[in-house]
């Protein structure tokens, strides 16, 4: 699978690193292919082309707050979460991402 993932917390800083961090470990943990773009407090980082959107398999949006150009990702599957489930439960919303996207 082909996941990409967008992560931001309300101060910008630790959260969003945290849940990069754990998302990008849970998806590899099960073989998938995954870029994360950072929104906080030093603007976006590792920011997502319109190329890796067209390919995803689905978008993941950890976020606490609104992100900036949101309009990239209307027509792309997506799951938007807490940043606290990425931190603490990134591998199972990676298998719960696999059981939908397997139906």
């Amino acid at each position: 699978m082909n996941i990409i993932a967008v992560t931001a917390c309300a101060t910008g800083v630790a959260h969003t690193f945290m849940a990069k961090r754990t998302l990008e470990e849970a998806a590899k943990k099960r073989g998938h292919q995954i870029k994360v773009e950072t929104q906080g407090a030093t603007g976006i980082e590792d920011e997502l082309t319109q190329k890796e959107v067209n390919e995803a398999d689905i978008l993941i949006l950890a976020v606490e707050v609104g992100i900036a150009k949101k309009e990239r990702f209307e027509k792309i599957k997506k799951v938007e979460i807490p940043i606290s489930t990425a931190i603490k439960n990134a591998d199972g919303l990676i298998q719960k991402i696999e059981e939908k996207l397997h139906q």
